[in-house]
């Protein structure tokens, strides 16, 4: 049974993480990819300002203006390009903060316990219950618009996911046979938290990771098409807004390019990070890995 066990984990660590993703996953990877390569690359391969007028207002798409221009004659194009800055940093800024915040105090809770950590869990489920986008609206209203404050909003009722997942696997953990073994042969914290804990930890605070990412970017999105986010950020939130805000948009055409294509942005980089999500999930759950062998 051992050298089943040992030959199961040899091959799956062997296999690159590409090949481990399911085709849907790559797929999915290859669209996230591009859509950071073009978010870093904006000044690049975008021909106009994002907030300067580059030509006639509400411009049908065309080869000058590949997604049209808005009602002051912006490219849109640029702004879709260097919207999805704003868009990823965020996600990627919450993903970080909450993620590895949620981590430590569900290691910290499941490892120590006690007084901490009933503390923590009681937090924990007022922040579950509570309505987190009304509270989200009034923290982004009464701080101010800006980019640092919608991710220290988010990452304030994001990371209590991811700490509850964490602490109930360290719960299991600490129980098992080599851990009570090592503890009897003098390890101490760090050893246990390097050599063993982290290892099993890492995978599940991923899968958090993008989960809170693709959750961060939407709520983002949510704020600015309310008008609560940065006015100059030129997200996808709030390109999405101005367009809502123009007066007979859908008796237009106009909403065909000005309100789909940030639209489009926004749902291929949340599915895409689903996706992935999910076949993180797969490789993480050592039940479904078992029955992959």
């Amino acid at each position: 049974m051992k050298v089943v066990e040992l030959g199961c984990r040899e091959t799956g660590g062997s296999r690159s993480f590409w090949r481990m993703l399911s085709g849907s996953g790559r797929m999915a990877l290859a669209v996230l990819a591009t859509m950071a390569m073009i978010a870093l690359a904006a000044p690049f391969v975008c021909r106009h300002s994002p907030r300067i007028a580059s030509g006639p207002a509400l411009a049908a798409p065309s080869a000058a203006h590949p997604m049209g221009t808005d009602e002051l004659g912006v490219d849109l194009w640029a702004q879709v390009a260097h919207g999805g800055r704003i868009s990823l940093l965020v996600g990627a800024g919450t993903a970080l903060l909450a993620g590895f915040g949620g981590a430590a105090a569900g290691i910290a809770c499941g490892y120590r316990g006690g007084l901490a950590d009933r503390l923590t869990m009681r937090l924990i489920d007022i922040l579950l219950v509570m309505p987190d986008l009304p509270l989200m609206i009034v923290l982004a209203a009464f701080f101010g618009p800006s980019v640092v404050t919608i991710i220290i909003v988010l990452s304030a009722f994001s990371w209590v996911t991811t700490a509850r997942v964490v602490r109930g696997r360290m719960l299991t953990l600490r129980e098992r046979r080599y851990i009570k073994a090592a503890e009897s042969y003098g390890a101490g914290t760090f050893y246990l938290l390097r050599r063993h804990f982290l290892p099993e930890i890492m995978p599940l605070a991923a899968v958090g990771m993008i989960r809170l990412a693709g959750r961060a970017i939407v709520a983002e999105a949510g704020l600015s098409f309310l008008g609560l986010g940065d006015p100059a950020s030129r997200s996808w939130g709030l390109i999405m807004h101005h367009a809502l805000s123009f007066r007979g948009i859908y008796y237009t055409d106009f909403w065909q390019w000005w309100l789909v294509f940030p639209w489009l942005a926004l749902t291929l980089v949340v599915t895409s990070l689903a996706l992935i999500g999910r076949d993180l999930e797969r490789m993480a759950d050592p039940r479904i890995r078992r029955r992959g062998c």
